[in-house]
């Protein structure tokens, strides 16, 4: 018999077949869980079998779901496979984070600032060196001395100190990010539309990089998970007139945000004046800054507020010298942005404060820019605020890498289309015929100081000539004493701190033993210096030695070789 043709309703009941795009996504998501995973398996096969044998059925999942990305029929069952890969993800988090858990010096200070505050005790402003060394990171800065306080909002000690019993070390703070990251994940996975789900797993487990993050205990972690409903269709905040639940919920998440670390205080400007912007454009100027930006903003400070209320009432002054210490505290340059140039490109500048002014004014023109061009700029919100952070004395990738789930988030959520209608200035010289050559010089004229700062700092000269003299050798592969003849050419007395580099970070300081405190205006003097170990190993032949000068007021930096000079001296 042969069969005739399907009816209507067999036609109708075949699963829709999801997208292509959809398939591939789910496929990278997948891909992306097993970076990282052998590292974190062959240590768990050697001291947690069992973690390791969990780690193997991850890869069975991983396994099974790349191969049904590919051969599902249906966008529902699609969608299955986005959950376990999701599943996953977390689960191979929580496997990395048993085997590595000790943190770095983010989660011990965060968990002894936890301590203290179980205890009664002051938090801010306490020095607590004997959570430093032993491998622990220093924050060192151009006084010549290291920063031991604790120097975020209140947050993430609060949070932590339900989980002291967890033990010793920076455990409790990097099971606190940890959680606060694998909730995040989930909140975006299930804020997003069905197909762009993996896009989450992918960007907030995958790659290894946020993990890693959790586990050394960074707070900018439990901001990043606060901040994801705060940008999640953050263009419909107000909508109508009013803040609804929605709203509001978005404005406690960016209160609570702002008391967990300081980056979201860099991107709450830009949320505020894109919030405004769209709903200026549909109910005008006077309900969109009183009825919605002012109340929104209005919750997330009293939110803010509430958290620090403790703080603001316990310890006043060092509460607010502790949450604005990464601004103030004058850590010695690092990072990848343009102070790489001073660092190892040249032999340093005499104007490194330029770098923090070029910082402040690149945030304030993309600012200007993107109130000016809001229709254009609206989709990148979330991205525009750590461009700044290319400028900065301190311009590591963490600060563009951490936010990144946040950059997805927008894409998806926020994109150019909910910008149509939002209201930007257009002064004359912007809307007339010329239009497009004035918009070219609007931005150029807007973002030229903050490029100016940048090359006023990186063309600066070093203003100490240092030159090694003698260097004493315990053994060939050590040196415990070195004398240098230090000539000091600006026209400005400097204190100079001294320290010996072989890499891209910054090695402990040397102990000056011999030698003036403050070299004068166009003086020379002798100095002898003595490694913080007491001997300084030497790196194998063609390594990089870097001998380095910092001075805090003005801020300068002098570098110089001197491999050769401290194998040779004697």
């Amino acid at each position: 018999m042969v069969p005739g043709p399907r009816t209507q309703s067999a036609v109708s009941a075949a699963p829709a077949p999801p997208a292509q795009w959809h398939r591939v996504l789910t496929l990278l998501a997948d891909i992306g869980l097993l970076i990282g995973t052998r590292a974190v398996w062959t240590s768990a096969a050697g001291h947690r079998p069992a973690v390791a044998a969990v780690i193997s059925l991850c890869y069975a999942s991983i396994l099974a779901c790349g191969v049904l990305a590919l051969v599902v029929r249906g966008a529902r069952s699609l969608a299955r496979v986005d959950g376990c890969v999701l599943v996953t993800g977390v689960t191979l988090t929580l496997c990395a984070w048993i085997m590595l858990h000790n943190g770095s010096d983010e989660a011990l200070l965060t968990t002894q600032a936890a301590r203290e505050l179980a205890a009664g005790h002051p938090v801010y402003g306490q020095p607590w060196p004997w959570l430093f060394g032993h491998g622990v990171a220093l924050t060192p800065t151009v006084t010549g001395g290291y920063d031991y306080t604790y120097g975020y909002p209140p947050l993430a000690p609060l949070l932590t100190v339900p989980f002291l019993w967890l033990g010793h070390g920076g455990t409790p703070a990097t099971a606190v990010s940890t959680g606060a990251l694998i909730a995040g994940t989930v909140a975006l996975w299930r804020m997003l539309p069905a197909p762009w789900r993996s896009a989450a797993t992918l960007v907030c487990l995958g790659f290894g990089m946020l993990p890693s993050y959790g586990r050394l205990g960074y707070p900018a972690i439990v901001a990043l998970a606060l901040l994801v409903p705060v940008v999640v269709r953050w263009t419909r905040t107000g909508q109508g007139g009013r803040l609804g639940t929605a709203g509001l919920a978005r404005a406690v998440c960016l209160g609570v945000a702002c008391a967990a670390q300081q980056l979201p205080w860099f991107l709450a400007p830009f949320l505020l004046a894109g919030i405004y912007a769209v709903r200026r454009g549909e109910l005008g100027g006077r309900a969109a800054a009183l009825v919605v930006v002012a109340r929104f903003a209005g919750t997330a400070a009293g939110v803010w507020l509430l958290i620090n209320a403790y703080f603001v009432v316990s310890e006043p002054g060092r509460w607010l010298t502790g949450i604005a210490l990464p601004l103030t505290q004058g850590a010695v340059l690092h990072g990848q942005g343009v102070v790489g140039i001073s660092l190892y490109l040249t032999d340093g500048s005499d104007r490194l404060d330029w770098y923090s002014h070029a910082s402040l004014l690149l945030l304030a023109g993309l600012l200007a820019l993107f109130v000016l061009f809001v229709r254009r700029l609206g989709p990148a919100a979330t991205v525009l605020p750590w461009c700044a952070f290319y400028l900065a004395t301190r311009s590591q990738d963490g600060y563009y890498l951490l936010m990144t789930p946040l950059w997805l988030a927008a894409a998806v959520t926020a994109p150019a289309s909910a910008f149509a209608r939002a209201l930007q200035p257009r002064p004359g010289l912007l809307s007339g015929p010329h239009r497009r050559p004035a918009r070219i010089a609007a931005t150029a004229l807007l973002l030229a100081p903050a490029l100016a700062c940048a090359a006023v700092a990186a063309t600066g000269t070093p203003p100490l000539r240092m030159r090694v003299t003698a260097a004493r050798h315990p053994t060939a592969a050590t040196v415990s004493r070195l004398a240098l003849q230090v000539t000091n050419t600006g026209d400005t007395a400097l204190t100079p701190h001294f320290t010996l580099t072989t890499g891209q970070g910054m090695d402990p300081y040397w102990r000056v033993v011999r030698g003036p405190r403050t070299l004068p205006a166009h003086g020379t003097a002798r100095y002898e210096l003595r490694p913080p170990a007491g001997r300084f190993p030497l790196p194998r032949p063609g390594v990089r030695i870097r001998l380095r000068a910092f001075t805090a007021s003005p801020q300068t930096l002098s570098s110089t070789d001197v491999q050769a000079a401290v194998r040779a001296a004697g």
